[in-house]
């Protein structure tokens, strides 16, 4: 299932377009670690016809799991597109691509979202990342190892 309208029910009126469009059907293509979309989008849209062209606008919203970029807390994270607008011309070399009187918003959508994703989730601005050892607690951690090789050198090979 895409996200697609009917050109024919915009002769009348305008469309009003509402739901889910499953994760999948974006077809995202991204392997970031950090960053995962794996429930569906969310759309409220609104489509007109002016004279030569399609004007769609409206809200995008996609949940995504993330992972924050420093200390590597799970955090989830929206990331939403308020009043977005697409127009698509329906003549000339840049118009839209037709079939069954109907019209596919997906590629579109997905370009959009695609320039949006976060490259760099944090799970709040001044956060510090992984906790450090301590100087103290490295040196702890060295010294049962130096005791070991210490024994080792105590014995008589021969």
């Amino acid at each position: 299932m895409s996200l697609k309208f009917n050109l024919r029910q915009l002769e009348e009126n305008e469309v009003r377009l509402k739901g889910e469009l499953p994760v999948a059907e974006l077809d995202l293509g991204v392997t970031d670690e950090l960053v995962r979309a794996e429930k569906p989008l969310r759309y409220n849209l609104k489509v007109q016809k002016l004279h030569d062209s399609i004007l769609v606008t409206g809200k995008l919203v996609l949940p995504l799991n993330c992972e924050c970029g420093r200390c590597l807390k799970p955090i989830t994270q929206d990331l939403v597109l308020n009043d977005w607008a697409l127009h698509l011309p329906l003549e000339g070399e840049d118009k839209v691509s037709i079939e069954n009187d109907s019209v596919d918003l997906t590629p579109f959508v997905r370009e959009d979202i695609l320039l949006d994703f976060p490259q760099h989730p944090l799970c709040k601005p001044e956060c510090v990342g992984l906790k450090k050892k301590s100087v103290r607690a490295v040196e702890a951690d060295e010294k049962p190892v130096k005791a070991v090789w210490a024994e080792l050198d105590k014995l008589k090979l021969k």
